[in-house]
This record gives C-alpha cells, sequence and structure tokens, in this order.
C-alpha cells in the first residue's frame, strides 16, 4: 500500500486543539487495526524546545531516545501506541541547521539554496522518513495559516498532495465558529476566512474541524460548506468537552474517521472504542474524589506539566476517582523568618502533595517547607526530579542536621553539596541538549514501594536533568532513615529514594509522567493516588470519630 497521510493544520487562532485532533484521529484509526505514526513541524527558528521557557511553550516532552520535543507528541503517545523519537518532531531551526550543514559540506553541489526546492524538500523527506512502518502518517503543522513562519510547510503539504495525489492524502483544518453573545450567534466568517488563505496557497481542506461551545445547526454546516467548497458532512463540529478523553469519541461520532478512510481509499474494520467508552464513563460517574497539591514555579501556565497532570488523572481514574489537583506557587510557601510556619495553612487537608521537575533556584525554600510538612504529618509525598533532589536536601537539613545543605545548582558555595552537577557535564556550559536525556535503565531495592508498584525490579524511565544526588552523603542519610531503592545498574546515579516508615515518601530522577497513558497508568502514579485516597479516607474517619466524641462530651 502507498503511503497514506493526514495533513492537520490550524486556523484563525491558536490554542484550539491541533495535537489533540491529530491524536485523536489516530486514535481512531488504531481501533481500526491499522498502524498509526504522528509527526509534528514547528514553525518556531529554535533547534528543539529545551531551551524554551516552560510559560512561553508549556511543557517539553522527552521521547526515549532523549529529544527534546513539543507537547503535542505527549498527545500522541497517550492516545496511540506510536513510538516516538527525535524524528517526529522537527522545527524550522532544526531543518535549516541540517540544510547549511548539508552547504558548508558541498552536498549542494554549488548550487543557491533556496526555499524552494532545499527547504521543503527537507520537510518532505522528513515526512517520508516517518512513514516507513505506518499505514497512515498523521502530520500537525504548527501555528496558524497566515503566519510568514509557517509557510514552508504548508507548501511542502502542498506539494505532498501533487506528488502522492489526491487519494494518498487528506487535508484537516482545525478552524473556530465562535459564538458572539451580543448578536446571540454563531459567526462562520473566521472559517471562511482561515480557508481563503489555505486556497490562496493551494491547499483545499477535506475536512473542517469546527472548534465552537455547542452544536453546530444543520443551516450552519450548510453555510460552511458551501463557502469553504467541500460536502457537509465533511464540515465537523468539535464540540468542547470536560474530558479530553471524550475526543475521540465525539470524532467517531461525527463520523471524521470514516471521512478519512473514504478519502484515502482504504478498507478497515469497524473501530473497537469499549475501552475508551469505559474510560469516559468513570470520567462522569466517580465513586469520590482524591485531593493533590502540586508545589511548582510555572504553575500559573498549566500547559507546564501537561503530561503530570494527565499521569495524575490516569491514576485517579483507575480507582474511579475525580482529581481535584490544587496549583500552588512554591515561592508562596517561603517562611518570612526562621521558625515561621504560615505556610501549613495553605497545605492542610490535600490528601497528597506532589513537586513536579524544574531548574533555577526560585521557589526552592517553598519546596522545602512543603516537603517537611508532607514528611513530617505523614501526607504521601511524590517527588519528581527536582521534586526528587529538593527532598534529599530536606532531609539533609532537618533530619540530618547538616546547616545551609543544598544543590550546586542553587547554591554553588553551599558547605554540604548533596546535590551536584552530574560528573559527565562537569565543564559543559551549553544548555541546550546537555543534560542525561532520554530513557535509562534503573534496578530497585526488593520490598521498596517502587518494586512493589512497579512488579518488577528492572525497569526503564525517562530522563530530563543536569544534576544529581552526591553518594558522598549516602552513608550519612541512609544511616538517619532515608532508603536507596533505585540506582543505575552499574550504581553510578540514585534514581529513587523513600521513606520506610512513611505511608508513601518516594522521590524519583526521571520523569514517570510521559510513560502514562490513559489506558495504562503509570505504577508509580497509581501508587501515589491510592496513598493519597488511602490518606483521605483516614482522615475522614478521624473527623467522624472526633465529632462523635465532640457529641458525647455535650
Amino acid at each position: 500500500m502507498s503511503a497514506k497521510y493526514i495533513f492537520v493544520t490550524g486556523g484563525v487562532v491558536s490554542s484550539l486543539g491541533k495535537g489533540l485532533a491529530a491524536a485523536s484521529i489516530g486514535c481512531l484509526l488504531e481501533s481500526r487495526g491499522l498502524r498509526v505514526n504522528l509527526m509534528k513541524f514547528d514553525p518556531y527558528l529554535n533547534v528543539d524546545p529545551g531551551t524554551l521557557s516552560p510559560f512561553q511553550h508549556g511543557e517539553v516532552f522527552v521521547t526515549d531516545d532523549g529529544a527534546e520535543t513539543d507537547l503535542d507528541l505527549g498527545h500522541y503517545e497517550r492516545f496511540t501506541h506510536a513510538r516516538l523519537s527525535r524524528d517526529n518532531n522537527l522545527t524550522t531551526g532544526r531543518i535549516y541547521e541540517q540544510i547549511i550543514t548539508k552547504e558548508r559540506r558541498g552536498d549542494y553541489l554549488g548550487k543557491t539554496v533556496q526555499v524552494i526546492p532545499h527547504v521543503t524538500n527537507e520537510i518532505k523527506n522528513a515526512m517520508r522518513k516517518v512513514a516507513t512502518d505506518a499505514d497512515v502518517t498523521i502530520v500537525e503543522i504548527g501555528g496558524t495559516v497566515g503566519d510568514i513562519e509557517s509557510l514552508p510547510f504548508l507548501e511542502a503539504i502542498r506539494q505532498m498532495r501533487q506528488e502522492f495525489g489526491r487519494e494518498n492524502t487528506v487535508f484537516v483544518h482545525v478552524t473556530l465558529v465562535p459564538w458572539i453573545g451580543a448578536a446571540q450567534e454563531l459567526k462562520t466568517k473566521p472559517t471562511q476566512h482561515s480557508v481563503k488563505e489555505l486556497l490562496s496557497i493551494g491547499i483545499q481542506p477535506d475536512i473542517l474541524l469546527c472548534r465552537t461551545d455547542r452544536f453546530l445547526a444543520h443551516e450552519i454546516k450548510s453555510k460552511i460548506a458551501l463557502f469553504c467548497n467541500l460536502e457537509e458532512r465533511a464540515v465537523i463540529a468539535a464540540k468542547d468537552v470536560v474530558s479530553i478523553y471524550e475526543v475521540p469519541l465525539t470524532f467517531a461520532q461525527e463520523g471524521v474517521d470514516k471521512l478519512a478512510l473514504k478519502y484515502l481509499h482504504i478498507e478497515a474494520k469497524e473501530p473497537d472504542l469499549t475501552r475508551w467508552k469505559q474510560l469516559v464513563e468513570r470520567c462522569y460517574n466517580p465513586r469520590d474524589e482524591v485531593s493533590i497539591g502540586i508545589v511548582g514555579k510555572y504553575v500559573e501556565y498549566e500547559d507546564s506539566y501537561k503530561s503530570l497532570k494527565e499521569a495524575l488523572v490516569h491514576g485517579a481514574l483507575a480507582y474511579d476517582l475525580k482529581l481535584r489537583v490544587t496549583w500552588i506557587e512554591a515561592e508562596g510557601l517561603e517562611s518570612k523568618h526562621p521558625g515561621d510556619r504560615q505556610y501549613e495553612e495553605q497545605l492542610a487537608g490535600f490528601d497528597g502533595i506532589l513537586v513536579p521537575g524544574g531548574f533555577g533556584k526560585r521557589g526552592i525554600e517553598g519546596m522545602l517547607n512543603a516537603i517537611r510538612y508532607a514528611r513530617e504529618n505523614a501526607v504521601p509525598y511524590f517527588g519528581i526530579c527536582l521534586g526528587m533532589q529538593t527532598a534529599c536536601i530536606e532531609f539533609a537539613r532537618n533530619v540530618c542536621g547538616l546547616v545551609g545543605a543544598s544543590s550546586s545548582e542553587f547554591d554553588p558555595a553551599t558547605p554540604h553539596r548533596v546535590i551536584f552537577k552530574l560528573r559527565e557535564l562537569t565543564g559543559v556550559e551549553e544548555m541546550g541538549g546537555t543534560m542525561r536525556l532520554g530513557a535509562w535503565p534503573c534496578v530497585l531495592a526488593e520490598d521498596s514501594i517502587a518494586a512493589r508498584s512497579y512488579e518488577a525490579t528492572q525497569i526503564s524511565e525517562r530522563h530530563r536533568h543536569r544534576y544529581e544526588f552526591n553518594r558522598e552523603y549516602e552513608a550519612l542519610l541512609t544511616g538517619a532513615g532515608l532508603r536507596i531503592t533505585g540506582t543505575t545498574p552499574d550504581a553510578t546515579y540514585v534514581e529513587i529514594v523513600e521513606l520506610p516508615d512513611h505511608p508513601f515518601f518516594l522521590g524519583c530522577q526521571f520523569h514517570p509522567e510521559f510513560k502514562s497513558k490513559p489506558l495504562e497508568p503509570h505504577p508509580l502514579f497509581r501508587s501515589f493516588i491510592a496513598a493519597s485516597y488511602q490518606n483521605r479516607l483516614r482522615s475522614q474517619s478521624e473527623t467522624v470519630k472526633q465529632g462523635r466524641l465532640t457529641q458525647s462530651l455535650q
């Protein structure tokens, strides 16, 4: 079978959910027995998102091969079984870097290097590369139609239709049909202008995904179809939903996958969405809830912790629980003077506390206070990457009495470098792509929280960090009660620490959230949610007992 492509573009405004749309289409095609692969092109000039601020671009998603990629690849992996790598996410910066390297090497034999054909050829070659083992390859073009940065990518996919033919390519355009409150009506003009912009560069969309907060009437769909030159059933109402995991089901109801298969001339079995329906049923009918406080430094922008939030949702859904997350700015927990513990008021009442990854010293003292509260009050604690490092620092300071213990990242002059720079990165000052990245093996200690959670003693997890636990302090910390339960096979790096006399206190150097899926929750998140829910039940039981005691004394 010839290579088949679905190209997803966006118009009108950004953040309409192109990545989620691409992932959901991939999910539907997989449910029909097809092999899919997904790819994201980002128009910005950064070589990768690794050096971008989380406030600007959200989280950096890491693949097994150590690529720092766009957060949409997280959607792709959560919704499908595609195995993604650095080949699945390319930026303008990386493409230009490749072209300039070839030009300096003399690969172009003296030709003038231009956007067409050299840049567009590089883009097309990248798409062909990821399509080799897939029945259908879904390619998302970042940005919005009309952006000058996106033009080479749009030109490349226009050429792909010319080369592969209409029966092997489908153009899906995600657009906006806003509700204007003053006029009390939906407006189709933004969609019309967006499609007009696409047509001006030679692309006729086959399917329109119209983002809206309400159902589209027949008249609206008919009008859009007429003005945008496509059949009415190809105008899809991509209505807002409470849970993103309902999107594949709404797309299936609207017939998105049927249309795509029809246009691609593919015969496939009927979709099996049983497990997705059961998942959504649990989303809307939980038996109880669990409350988690996330103490971070980028909490103003939730996309900074996109995979983390979803992994917690997955863990909660595994037990039919509704997740209630409270984002806590770490700086707001810092003590104003020694002995000040007013921060405890902000932390009281949570079933569990989590400190996620991050870089730099801002908010560290607040994180240490949150960890101390969780440790001393037997509140389940889960520390990820920076959350593990700060857990070690807090333990060193407040249990082992190492005054001023810190990380050399936050305080180069600290008398106790409990956390210090990775030994192989000593002397490396460049920021981009220089961390310990990607999947690394880990050996787990028997009879540990980690081993019980994974039901295994050897695992592989994805990393993204520049600092490590200093094993010179291992004897002192473990002698005081900290337990190291995960290391690399050669025992060089500490991967997991735990407190054995605590209901749940675990810090891991890796990022388990990157491997969690809604239908396959990550073991550590399952265990953390389970412990947090048990803590909730204990608290409720104690409250009831206290209430009965109060009544008996009256």
